[in-house]
């Protein structure tokens, strides 16, 4: 394959699914028995990023929970990217002390994400002035608290100032009352709105092969393993990080009309080369009330992520009704 994507610009990996916490919220189920995965996979994983990678979001569960890979991850990232790479770390600042911060700014953190200042979080912000004295004691600046996602964010970077934010979840951006996954869906608090179209919006799939058409940096998410075209991942994973290189992925990837659509924020006309409408599509979100299951249920009977083709003649898909 060419190097098309071998230079890339952002990668949410969430590492480890072990957690201090268990949120009612949590997309991915993470908690004090999350799903871990082993120091040689996360190292092959390294091995597979893209030879040149303009920033990595590591996140989890909780990062410190899992403290020791975490910090083999990032010698081994400092190593591969000669300490160039820009490392946010996206996590609930329960565990952080002082010495620790001391070791992770040693390991290359450029950037410090507190996403916990929400009502769903145990501490529900309560260390938020703890966590802004023990940044500032070491000279790390506040800046607003949302990942920086677009291309003018990424251009604007500096690497000489280390920063830190906070953030949360709410009912209508990331993670609260959005995302019908883990449990957030166990315990109801779901968006239930087949007419929001996540997919078009920052963390969804949109421009993750790249659109020069809009102000946004192309974007996957690396769940353990799993290579998914957005944050709350698709029902079956486009690769698996361990054995495939991301690049490889991305460009068999980009051949596909339904990813396309994905990555043009148009979920709900993904399968139009199949033979399903967007109006279709559309109605079987409002019907599911949410666009990740219809995403789910596309990728379940209609379209295989990993093959990249259809899972039946595109005559037959045609010719049936997706209420089925």
């Amino acid at each position: 394959m060419d190097n098309q994507f071998n230079n890339y610009e952002r990668i949410y990996w969430v590492f480890t699914q072990l957690c201090n916490d268990e949120c009612m919220h949590c997309y991915n189920n993470s908690g004090p028995h999350g799903e871990r995965i082993s120091e040689e996979d996360c190292m092959s994983i390294i091995d597979n990023l893209p030879d040149q990678l303009q920033r990595i979001t590591l996140s989890g569960g909780e990062p410190l929970a899992d403290r020791k890979l975490l910090y083999k991850i990032l010698e081994r990232l400092q190593e591969k990217y000669d300490n160039k790479l820009y490392i946010a770390l996206q996590f609930n600042g329960d565990l952080l002390t002082p010495t620790i911060l001391q070791d992770l700014i040693i390991r290359g953190i450029d950037r410090f994400s507190i996403a916990s200042i929400d009502r769903y979080h145990k501490n529900q912000g309560e260390r938020k002035d703890v966590l802004a004295s023990i940044f500032e004691d070491q000279g790390i600046v506040y800046t607003e608290g949302q990942p920086m996602l677009t291309k003018t964010d990424l251009q604007n970077t500096r690497r000489d100032v280390l920063t830190y934010g906070f953030f949360g979840s709410t009912e209508d951006m990331w993670l609260g009352g959005n995302w019908a996954r883990g449990r957030s869906m166990e315990n109801n608090i779901w968006k239930q709105n087949g007419m929001h179209n996540f997919c078009a919006i920052p963390s969804g799939a949109i421009a993750f092969l790249g659109n020069d058409a809009l102000d946004l940096m192309q974007e996957i998410s690396i769940q353990l393993w799993k290579i998914n075209p957005c944050c709350p991942g698709t029902a079956q994973p486009l690769g698996d990080a361990r054995k495939e290189k991301i690049a490889d992925v991305l460009n068999r990837a980009s051949k596909s009309e339904v990813m396309r659509k994905l990555n043009d924020g148009e979920a709900y006309a993904m399968g139009e080369s199949l033979g399903i409408s967007e109006q279709e599509g559309l109605k079987r979100a409002i019907e599911l009330k949410n666009i990740c299951l219809w995403c789910d249920e596309f990728f379940t009977k209609h379209y295989d992520i990993q093959k990249l083709a259809p899972k039946f003649p595109l005559e037959v898909i045609s010719n049936t009704s997706v209420t089925l």
